[in-house]
């Protein structure tokens, strides 16, 4: 099943226009012609069924023919991750989480933060194609980067944890979380938190955790955090 993305169709949608780039793909590439079907989400748990009406590599045309709409997992999974200095591996984070499964995903700029500013509209993309390509309903949130001391002040719902590489106690990450629980985690930069900022993490309300016993990369450690709810929910 080849999926394709348009965030502005609805239930009430009757047709979709695709870009050039798109229309290029489905008519060149997949070589399909009018009549054929395609599969279309909107990143909002909506699959649409649609017939091609208008086969032009310029600007393809489909007719909504029916959707169906998918119910979130019930579980939540929220990584607040330092931007690596290194671009490359945050792509690959956003990436393999989007195929796990996550559902949010906040930049947080923190005093070791090698890397300050973020591409969003690439990232965006990259998490587009990952969605598609695991065939998933729903796009992953991804917010404008924050301060942390910003952050770690915003209301929020779910269970809070920090993840940090001081020798100090912490509890089991794995042993802390259970099934059906909405979740957020803070992911350090390269050189971790400053102490500072895991003070201020606990006395807003995170709870220190360890993720195993290795030190792991930004990155690495964001997918371990995702996969681990994940693994708690099968």
């Amino acid at each position: 099943m080849f999926l394709f993305f348009n965030a502005q169709l609805t239930p009430q949608s009757e047709k979709v226009i695709f870009s050039r780039e798109e229309s290029k793909h489905i008519t060149r590439v997949l070589r399909k012609k009018s009549g054929d079907q395609l599969q279309i989400t909107n990143g909002n748990g909506n699959l649409f069924n649609a017939k091609i009406s208008d086969d032009n590599p310029n600007k393809c045309e489909a007719l909504i023919e029916n959707f169906h709409f998918f119910e979130k997992s019930n579980f939540y999974t929220h990584i607040a991750i330092a931007p690596t200095k290194n671009n490359d591996r945050l792509e690959w984070f956003l990436e393999k989480a989007t195929e796990i499964g996550i559902n949010e995903i906040t930049p947080i700029i923190c005093k070791n933060s090698e890397r300050k500013t973020i591409k969003s509209e690439r990232l965006t993309k990259i998490m587009i194609s990952a969605m598609k390509q695991s065939v998933d309903y729903y796009l992953p949130i991804f917010n404008n980067a924050i301060n942390f001391s910003d952050f770690i002040q915003k209301p929020s719902n779910c269970k809070k944890f920090i993840a940090h590489c001081e020798d100090s106690k912490k509890l089991s990450f794995f042993e802390m979380i259970g099934k059906k629980e909405s979740i957020l985690i803070l992911i350090g930069p390269e050189g971790d938190f400053d102490s500072s900022e895991i003070e201020m993490a606990k006395e807003n309300g995170f709870k220190p955790v360890t993720l195993g016993n290795k030190r792991l990369r930004t990155e690495t450690a964001a997918i371990v955090a995702t996969h681990t709810i994940s693994l708690k929910n099968e």
